[in-house]
């Protein structure tokens, strides 16, 4: 069976799927619509993740591929509707990524709180004199409050740090109700978690969470609450976002994730209370190869006649 690989992936989960599978790896970067379209026309099985375009004219032609085992927990740059309309099973890498993505959500929050970014750039220019009672001052995170907005597997590794690591008060939105094995109370709407010291965004992407941060919830945030998300950037309304830091209506901003990645609007870059990473949720060598294993098994799993473990249409 031909099995196309979108992205370079650990060489181990390479090596076992060369010996099961005729591969090809894509090395041009993201494919487009018209690129996956292709794809679906001439490979049997796919392996895809984030920034491969597999929308609903995807599934619309002449298909050879049933199976789609995407590299990833979120897998809204797929239309799993199209896909299960026309027989094509999609999968995806839950758990594995889980504390990688929990421990990149505590860098950026105390990055952000402590004005690393901004420290670090003014060492690298040569524009440290030297300490002062003055230079570089932030925001305390320990015995603060955190709100989490969406508390599934990332959201209470989040809370948990919080807690345990900092004894910072927790508090939760998320749309069903939710018992958790921590000291964390969940407040009834949105508006009433943007109003803590510190907000962290773990929600999923996809059409019900897009824009959920808009500039009604950013309105609800303290002038000194540091705002975080790790969730996916459409979630955000980025431009409402810029506006506020830019108003000084919030104190800041760490972001792992934006709205059209790898594309981040230069008002953001210029920016000095924002912390910008390149969308590390999951990069670590141990996630990044787990996920690759898991999402190669379920392919293995289809291929053999079995039902994919983590399918998700």
């Amino acid at each position: 069976m031909k099995l196309l690989i979108t992205r370079e992936i650990a060489q181990p989960v390479m090596d076992q799927a060369a010996e099961r599978f005729d591969v090809t790896v894509n090395t041009s970067g993201p494919l487009n619509a018209e690129q996956a379209a292709q794809a679906m026309a001439d490979y049997d099985l796919i392996l895809p993740t984030l920034g491969d375009d597999f929308s609903a004219t995807a599934f619309a032609g002449d298909l050879r591929c049933k199976m789609l085992g995407n590299f990833g927990v979120g897998y809204n740059h797929i239309d799993v509707d199209a896909a299960a309309r026309v027989g094509v099973a999609v999968s995806n890498t839950p758990d594995v990524l889980t504390d990688a993505t929990a421990d990149i959500g505590m860098t950026l929050l105390l990055a952000t709180a402590r004005r690393a970014g901004e420290g670090e750039r003014m060492v690298r220019a040569g524009q440290w004199e030297g300490f002062g009672p003055k230079v570089g001052l932030g925001t305390q995170v320990s015995g603060k409050s955190v709100a989490i907005i969406g508390m599934g597997r990332i959201g209470q590794a989040v809370a948990h740090r919080c807690h345990y690591g900092f004894g910072m008060n927790v508090v939760f939105y998320n749309r069903s109700r939710k018992d958790v094995s921590m000291p964390a109370r969940q407040v009834n709407t949105l508006a009433e978690a943007m109003g803590a010291d510190f907000v962290v965004v773990t929600v999923p992407g996809g059409a019900e969470t897009r824009n959920l941060i808009d500039a009604a919830a950013l309105s609800a945030m303290k002038p000194h609450g540091i705002f975080i998300n790790i969730a996916r950037g459409e979630v955000v309304d980025e431009e409402a976002l810029i506006d506020a830091l830019e108003n000084g209506a919030i104190r800041g901003a760490g972001l792992d994730v934006y709205a059209n990645e790898p594309h981040v609007p230069e008002r953001l870059v210029a920016l000095e209370n924002t912390v910008l990473l390149p969308h590390l949720g999951s990069a670590t060598h141990e996630t990044r190869q787990a996920m690759a294993q898991m999402a190669l098994d379920n392919i293995i799993a289809f291929a053999d006649g079995q039902q994919p473990p983590q399918q998700v249409n």
